[in-house]
């Protein structure tokens, strides 16, 4: 049997894929030092030099770029950091690398089944996010890690989610009358525009395509328009025929309210009824053919409607404090030692 998983709880692993944050953004948070903590000396410099450690156990200054590296990029920042952008971003990375290490640490007390078979379950669905075995073999070898490495990286998230879901998630619980309460002072944010729920079959052009290609993409749609509204399945048919994405989903684009699509696609959905289909629609993405299956007017959402969401981020939010204060706790009563900043 696998280890739960919640669906709202953050788990601090660096891989390929991700690096969870615990305590939110990377710049410019202050954090709290523990009494035995000492203060940090000069910069290591080689990636094996340790930067700090944690009951003993050492954190590398590779350990550290590959952390910074990723939390650049999810952050879009780039090289673009000036150096005093770059040493608090190093400091707050490494405050999250020691957090990982001491719920690591403290998860390994947990037992758990088979472990050795979860994590290579979680290998295999790793793998199977990647179009072919080749991607994959890619994407390792441009990470500069070892398929060990991600070993190690998957155990240690299990060891975490573990005890995440059995120290912290499982206590966590939510009340309706703090649901309700939520709901009544936060009313304004769950007013909502007038929207619609569509679906949509997309014959793709490019924009500087010849007259010619054109022609022949809208003459396409045009069979295709007559093919759905003389009784074929429109989502078997955008599965089969469209270009868009949405393909996969049967051409679903979900709701949407006005200002999120281009102009004649947003003019042509919004004039049309619940279960009516357009004509062929021009835009700079080429012809479009366009089903309306549900429409919401302005208004505000019941409570009915938004209590589960309301339940759900109150508990994250629960959830997200209790493992703040467990990694405290873990920081007060362990010894860490920093290295360099």
């Amino acid at each position: 049997m696998g280890i739960p998983r919640n669906p709202f709880v953050r788990v601090f692993i660096v891989s390929l894929s991700f690096l969870i944050i615990l305590s939110g953004t990377a710049f410019g948070k202050e954090k709290k030092k523990a009494a035995n903590v000492t203060k940090p000396a000069a910069p290591a410099a080689a990636p094996t030099d340790v930067v700090a450690t944690v009951n003993g156990t050492a954190i590398t200054r590779a350990e550290m770029d590959r952390a910074m590296n990723f939390m650049l990029v999810q952050n879009g920042t780039g090289t673009t950091l000036s150096a005093e952008e770059k040493k608090k971003a190093e400091a707050a990375v490494l405050d999250q690398l020691i957090s990982a290490e001491l719920l690591f640490q403290a998860g390994k007390k947990l037992e758990i089944k088979d472990i050795d078979k979860l994590v290579e379950t979680q290998m295999t669905q790793n793998k199977a996010k990647f179009p072919s075995p080749d991607a994959y073999d890619q994407a390792l070898k441009a990470s500069g890690l070892s398929e060990k490495d991600l070993k190690d990286f998957a155990r240690r998230e299990i060891y975490i989610n573990n005890l995440i879901e059995k120290e912290i998630a499982s206590r966590a619980s939510v009340s309706d009358g703090e649901t309700r309460k939520f709901y009544d002072e936060n009313k304004d944010k769950f007013k909502h525009d007038e929207s619609v729920k569509a679906s949509h079959i997309l014959v793709g052009v490019d924009p500087k395509a010849t007259a010619d290609d054109k022609k022949k993409a809208r003459e396409k749609a045009e069979a295709i328009l007559k093919r759905v509204k003389g009784g074929e399945d429109f989502a078997e048919v955008a599965k089969k025929e469209s270009t868009c994405p949405s393909a996969a989903n049967g051409g679903d684009l979900g709701y949407f309210s006005k200002g999120q699509m281009v102009p004649a696609f947003e003019s042509a959905a919004f004039s049309l009824k619940p279960g009516e289909m357009s004509q062929v629609v021009e835009t700079q993405f080429g012809y479009h053919i366009i089903k309306v299956t549900d429409k919401k007017p302005a208004g505000s959402d019941s409570f009915e409607d938004v209590k589960q969401k309301i339940t759900n981020y109150l508990k994250l939010q629960k959830i997200q404090k209790g493992i703040n204060d467990y990694v405290d706790k873990l920081r007060k009563e362990g010894k860490i030692e920093i290295k360099a900043a």
